[in-house]
């Protein structure tokens, strides 16, 4: 497999950014255009982990809807739901729940991280109050 080119690392920082600042619309457009929904960086965060992690719900379920994986780990173990849990955030959690992620994937897991937190409103979003 050949090296990706600097026109496409660019590209990819670019798609990477506007999941991080919640760029919702113009995301949607590239993965519509053919980025992959999956698409991971250099510590394996996919476009899901990065929005999830930042708080932007809409942008999350809008790639929710395109087919991304809401299980799919990092390079560390973790998952888009841990981080939200972590987060505190439970409109990002609400949209993952929603789209299927699994609140026992990762390590720590998102219920496990809730516990470390004492964080009961997340539990009981996670089903596990």
């Amino acid at each position: 497999m050949s090296e990706p080119s600097e026109e496409m690392i660019e590209l990819w920082s670019r798609v990477f950014q506007m999941a991080r600042e919640g760029q919702t619309e113009t995301l949607a457009a590239y993965v519509d255009a053919g980025i992959a929904v999956n698409l991971t960086n250099d510590r394996g965060d996919t476009l899901v982990m990065l929005a999830a992690y930042h708080g932007h719900a809409g942008t999350v379920k809008a790639l929710l809807d395109r087919g991304a994986d809401p299980n799919r780990l990092n390079d560390r173990g973790q998952s888009p739901l841990a981080g939200a849990v972590f987060k505190n955030d439970p409109d990002v959690v609400k949209a993952l729940l929603a789209g299927g992620a699994d609140p026992a994937a990762g390590t720590p897991s998102a219920v496990d991280t809730a516990r470390m937190f004492g964080n009961t409103e997340m539990l009981g979003l996670l089903g596990h109050a």
